[in-house]
C-alpha cells in the first residue's frame, strides 16, 4: 500500500469511526428526537413524604418553564418518579427499574443518605448521574464517585454553622443531640462533634430514634437528664415534632435547632403554636424574597405548574435542581451524552440560575455552597437571618 492510499485509508477509517461515535451518541439511552428521559427514586409515600413530594413538584416545575420555552436544544425534560418509602432495599429496586425498564437518562432529586449508600454502587457503576440528591451527605462529596452532582451544603457544614451560633452567639456549652439511628443521623453527629470539638467543647447527651417511626420518648428522657441549653437534631419532620412538642409540654425550654433535612415547613405545620423560636438551618436562598430573580423566577414556574403549591424550601431545591440540570445540558451540546453531561459540570463548575450562582462539581471544594439559619414565627412563617 502506498503513502498516499494509507492515508487515504487512515482518513476513511477515522470517519468511520466518528459516524460510529455520532451514531452512538444520537441513541443515547434516554435521550430521543425530542426527549430526555429523567427518573426519581425518592419517598413519595409514607411518614416522610412531603420531603420526596415536594422535590419532584420542583423539579416539575423547572422542566415545564425549561420545556415551554423550547425545551434544550429541542428537547423536552420529562421526569419518571417512583416511591422508595425512604427504605434502602425499595430505594434499590425503584433505582434499577429506572435504569433498566424506564431507561432514564439520568437520576435527578433523590431523598435521603441510607438510601444514597444503597443505590450510589449502582449509578457509579453505570455512570448515571445522580443529579441534586436531597442529602449533605459527606460522602457523596468524594471526588472518587464523580457521578454525583450535589447543588447544596453538606451537613457538616450546616452543623458548624450550628455549633458557631450556639456557642458564639449564645454563649451555649451544654449542647445535645437528637439524631435518627442510621447513615444520616451518624453523618450529622459527627459533623456535630467535630464542630464541637474545634471548640473544645463535647455533647452534653445524645439521643436516637428509628428511621419512619415517631418513637421519641426514650431519647428525651436520655437527653433531658443532661438539662442541656440547646438541642441540634438530626432527623425528618415528623419525629423532630414530636419530640419538642414532648420536651415542651414536660416544661423544658431548651434552644431546638433542625437540619435542613427536617423540611422546614413541613416541621412548623406539625409544631403549630409551639414552633415558635424554633431554628432551621437551610442550604438555598429564602423562597419568599422576590426581590432575588431566583424566586421569582421559581414562584411564577411552580405557579404556571400548579397554582395551587405555595414556596417551600424543599420545592425551591428541587427547582434549583432541574434548573442546573437544564443548564448543565445545553453546554452538553445538541447530541448530548451521560458523560458530556457530567463533563459540563466539572469543567463549567459555576452556573448563573436567575441570578444566582450554584457552584457544583470539584469547584464546589474550593467554593462551597451557604448555609444561613432561618427561625420559626409566632404563625408558623420563617424569618431569615444572620444572626439570631
Amino acid at each position: 500500500m502506498t503513502r498516499s492510499r494509507s492515508a487515504t485509508y487512515l482518513a476513511l477509517t477515522i470517519a468511520l469511526l466518528a459516524t460510529s461515535a455520532f451514531a452512538a451518541k444520537a441513541d443515547e439511552v434516554g435521550v430521543s428526537d425530542d426527549a430526555i428521559l429523567f427518573g426519581q427514586a425518592a419517598v413519595l409515600e409514607g411518614p416522610s413524604s412531603l420531603l420526596g413530594q415536594r422535590m419532584r413538584q420542583g423539579i416539575v416545575a423547572a422542566f415545564t418553564e425549561i420545556n415551554a420555552k423550547g425545551g434544550v436544544h429541542g428537547r423536552k425534560l420529562q421526569l419518571i418518579s417512583r416511591d422508595d418509602g425512604y427504605d434502602p432495599d425499595r430505594s434499590v429496586a425503584q433505582t434499577l427499574r429506572l435504569i433498566d425498564d424506564d431507561k432514564v437518562f439520568a437520576l435527578i432529586g433523590a431523598v435521603g443518605t441510607p438510601t444514597a449508600i444503597a443505590t450510589i454502587p449502582i449509578t457509579s457503576a453505570r455512570n448515571v448521574p445522580f443529579i441534586g440528591p436531597f442529602t449533605g451527605a459527606e460522602f457523596l462529596r468524594d471526588l472518587e464517585i464523580p457521578n454525583v452532582v450535589n447543588i447544596r451544603a453538606s451537613y457538616g457544614a450546616e452543623a458548624e454553622a450550628w455549633v458557631k451560633h450556639l456557642t458564639e452567639d449564645r454563649q451555649f456549652t451544654r449542647i445535645a443531640i437528637f439524631y435518627q439511628d442510621d447513615s444520616f443521623g451518624r453523618d450529622g453527629l459527627s459533623g456535630v462533634k467535630r464542630a464541637l470539638g474545634r471548640r473544645g467543647l463535647e455533647l452534653a447527651a445524645e439521643g436516637t430514634f428509628e428511621r419512619n417511626t415517631r418513637a421519641v420518648a426514650s431519647a428525651w428522657r436520655t437527653i433531658k437528664r443532661a438539662e442541656p441549653e440547646a438541642i441540634v437534631m438530626v432527623g425528618t419532620y415528623g419525629p423532630c415534632a414530636e419530640f419538642i412538642k414532648l420536651a415542651r409540654r414536660s416544661g423544658a425550654r431548651p434552644t431546638f435547632v433542625n437540619i435542613s433535612f427536617v423540611g422546614a415547613v413541613a416541621l412548623a405545620r406539625e409544631l403549630g403554636p409551639e414552633g415558635e423560636g424554633v431554628i432551621v438551618s437551610q442550604v438555598v436562598p429564602f423562597p419568599w424574597d422576590r426581590s432575588q430573580k431566583l424566586i421569582a423566577d421559581y414562584q411564577a414556574a411552580q405557579t404556571a405548574f400548579d397554582p395551587a403549591l405555595t414556596p417551600d424550601f424543599v420545592s425551591l431545591e428541587g427547582y434549583l435542581s432541574g434548573r442546573l440540570t437544564a443548564a448543565a445540558l445545553d453546554q452538553a451540546g445538541p447530541h448530548p451524552t451521560r458523560a458530556s453531561l457530567l463533563r459540563a459540570v466539572n469543567d463549567i463548575g459555576r452556573f448563573d440560575i436567575s441570578g444566582n450562582l450554584v457552584t457544583v462539581g470539584v469547584r464546589a471544594i474550593e467554593t462551597p455552597p451557604k448555609v444561613f439559619l432561618t427561625v420559626i414565627q409566632k404563625d408558623g412563617t420563617f424569618k431569615a437571618v444572620d444572626r439570631l
